[in-house]
């Protein structure tokens, strides 16, 4: 019987290669569900002896969402190019620090999709990590069981055995003409339309319900074999071609190239061709072939000198603007937003743009009813960049800045130190729930499944006055809202309960303070160690810190001043950054070369990171600052230093070596 079951799944699992990999299929569908069919049955009689590799196993099972784990070697991002200047430009620094050696290049088209690594153990998929922010990533292991592409198990042969550790990254994507059929059936579930395959992908990887992924037209590529034990590969190429016979699935426009012209001739191929390509792609990938030059032109702290992204230009299309609305965002700043006629653009139907500030309405003398030229830039956020003047008809209605709240009437507040135009009303139900949508934003504290509708529904239900009421919502108040089921309801409350774990720093950027974002709460958090110590910091004090100025000092103070109760409300809610005991700086023991000097740090160092090499200054006593001003002290500038070593230059700013402040370290 054993033996049966053991040459049944290897018959579907060389079926499922042929189908959804090789896209070479060698029978029905129909017989295919036959032969699954037939394993199920043969699996009821044993159930405890179901492998986790068994084709029957990809539906279902536990998502750990929001469990972080760290990826056996950094996830970095790519380093961007755009035009042919740029990358011959990536090509010169490339042979300059391989000392002229001959390189190859290979260039694949780069999908716009969502990043993941995959994790296999004596051929046996064991793990999948989403992106992540590069050093952890989310396990999502049950939703990629889902996808058919990935492999359970890897084919092995006598010629082609399995390494004992593989671990592959890819990207998992879904194809453009498939989003439609998937927001038609989101929007019968009252349910926000995805704005691009991308966005789908991702909302599909990263959903606690694995049987909902299952649903998805997923697919993925493999595009590089990032760590293995007992395998050598010499070169890119030959990695993707092992990585074929094991049954991953790579994209098959990718090209061996001896020069960078033959890099750009494959671009502009692409360029022409880019609608036709049945997925989004945002360009070409360009890697140096061989590995071991790829080990000794390394990576900066968040991106590998061996490879860069050359970047497709921006779509543009034109369309009509049907009305222009306003919006009210969390800090009471009033966005005009134009509602455009519906259009195609880079893979998503276009609606709407943003217009900014009533200023730049004025300046372009955009209005209604104008032909407007829209622009995705970077394929993400669209922008009107022009107005075709020349077609206007002389019906076209100016459009009249509202002198009153659209959400709570109260008049709005112009100022002449900035263009936005405010309410001031603390108490607006626009503000609350765009406050409440950015505390559970990716940014702040990834709330999944606390989108727009149901953020709508706590405020309008009156269930929820500040972000702090998230906390204690209980399950039979949320199952009464429209369309939240047993299923939704534990899932957003699992989901707001795993937020309290967040740090400091993402709960600061939660909170919509004025003028702070990511890079302003880790300088305050580095600086107060804690929300708690900030909050009891006078303007002046928050001014002192390197990088912050007057105007970010005077909106956090206000704020804690205006809000403690919002505070006590969070602390006594047991979020982790309120109640965990708070870690001390490092004690500066004695006056060191640091101390009280202000420092920069940029390009790549020899033996650590730019963070690393700041932690190490700020122990002595020193200040690390991201921009090269007239207070700077010193610039230590590593490889690719870049604009700020030309700033310290003109400011005569002195500037150390990787090795000069080794040595100022005791490390050389």
């Amino acid at each position: 019987m054993n033996t049966d079951i053991n040459r049944l799944r290897d018959l579907i699992r060389y079926h499922e290669r042929k189908y959804y990999i090789d896209d070479q299929p060698e029978i029905p569908d129909a017989e295919f569900d036959a032969l699954m069919r037939q394993l199920e049955e043969l699996e009821k009689t044993s159930p405890e002896d179901i492998p986790s590799d068994s084709p029957t196993q990809r539906v279902g099972g536990g998502v750990a969402l929001g469990s972080r784990i760290p990826h056996r070697s950094p996830m970095l991002s790519l380093d961007n190019a755009f035009g042919k200047e740029e990358i011959l430009d990536f090509g010169v620094r490339v042979k300059k620090l391989l000392e002229d050696a001959p390189v190859e290049y290979v260039t694949e088209l780069k999908i716009d999709g969502l990043g993941v690594s995959l994790l296999y153990e004596n051929g046996v998929f064991v793990r999948g990590l989403t992106r992540g922010d590069g050093e952890y990533g989310e396990d999502v292991t049950g939703n990629l069981r889902t996808i058919r592409a990935v492999p359970l198990r890897l084919t092995e042969t006598d010629d082609n055995p399995v390494p004992p550790i593989l671990e592959v990254r890819g990207e998992v994507f879904i194809p453009k003409h498939l989003l439609g059929e998937i927001n038609v059936q989101r929007e019968a579930a009252s349910e926000s339309p995805f704005a691009n395959p991308r966005n789908a992908a991702a909302g599909s990887v990263r959903t606690l319900d694995s049987t909902i992924t299952a649903k998805r037209p997923l697919d993925i590529f493999i595009y590089s074999l990032n760590y293995t034990e007992g395998l050598e590969i010499a070169t890119h190429t030959e990695a993707l071609e092992k990585l074929k016979c094991y049954g991953f699935k790579c994209n098959p426009h990718t090209e061996l190239h001896e020069s960078l012209e033959d890099v750009i001739s494959f671009y502009e191929h692409w360029v022409t061709k880019r609608e036709a390509i049945p997925y989004e792609v945002d360009g070409l990938v360009v890697k140096v072939n061989n590995i071991n030059q790829q080990k000794e032109l390394g990576s900066t702290a968040k991106s590998p000198r061996w490879a860069t992204s050359y970047k497709f230009p921006a779509h543009q299309t034109t369309t009509t603007i049907k009305n222009i609305e306003v919006q009210v965002g969390r800090t009471g700043v009033l966005t005009p937003i134009a509602i455009l006629e519906p259009v195609k653009l880079a893979g998503a139907t276009i609606t709407h743009a943003t217009l900014h500030n009533e200023q730049e309405i004025h300046n372009k003398d955009v209005r209604i009813g104008d032909t407007v030229v829209l622009e995705r830039a970077g394929d993400v956020i669209p922008k009107i960049i022009d107005v075709q003047k020349e077609k206007r008809k002389g019906d076209e209605d100016v459009f009249q800045f509202p002198d009153l709240c659209p959400s709570c009437n109260t008049p709005v507040q112009r100022s002449e130190n900035e263009v936005a135009v405010r309410c001031v009303n603390a108490g607006c139900s626009a503000q609350l729930k765009r406050r409440i949508a950015h505390f559970a934003s990716r940014k702040a504290l990834e709330i999944e499944g606390l989108g727009p509708a149901t953020v709508n529904q706590l405020v309008n239900n009156g269930l929820v006055g500040d972000v702090a009421d998230l906390y204690t919502l209980k399950s039979q108040e949320v199952r009464k809202l429209d369309r939240m089921g047993d299923g939704l309801t534990h899932n957003l409350l699992h989901q707001i309960e795993h937020s309290k774990q967040a740090s400091a720093a993402k709960v600061l950027v939660g909170l919509s303070i004025f003028h702070v974002g990511e890079t302003v709460a880790e300088l305050l958090i580095d600086r107060f160690l804690s929300i708690e110590g900030l909050s009891q910091a006078d303007a002046e004090t928050i001014e002192a810190i390197p990088g912050i100025g007057p105007q970010i000092a005077e909106s956090v103070s206000s704020f804690f001043a205006q809000n403690r109760p919002l505070i006590e409300k969070l602390k006594a809610a047991g979020l982790r950054c309120f109640t965990e005991e708070v870690v001390q700086a490092p004690k500066i023991l004695k006056e060191t070369f640091f101390s009280g000097k202000t420092f920069v740090v940029t390009g790549s160092l020899t033996d650590m990171t730019r963070t690393e090499a700041s932690t190490e200054i700020k122990a002595r006593g020193g200040k690390v600052t991201s921009s090269v001003t007239g207070k700077t002290d010193y610039l230590i500038a590593g490889d690719g230093a870049g604009s700020k070593y030309d700033k310290a230059v003109e400011l005569e700013v002195p500037i150390l070596t990787p090795e000069d402040f080794l040595e100022h370290l005791g490390k050389s």
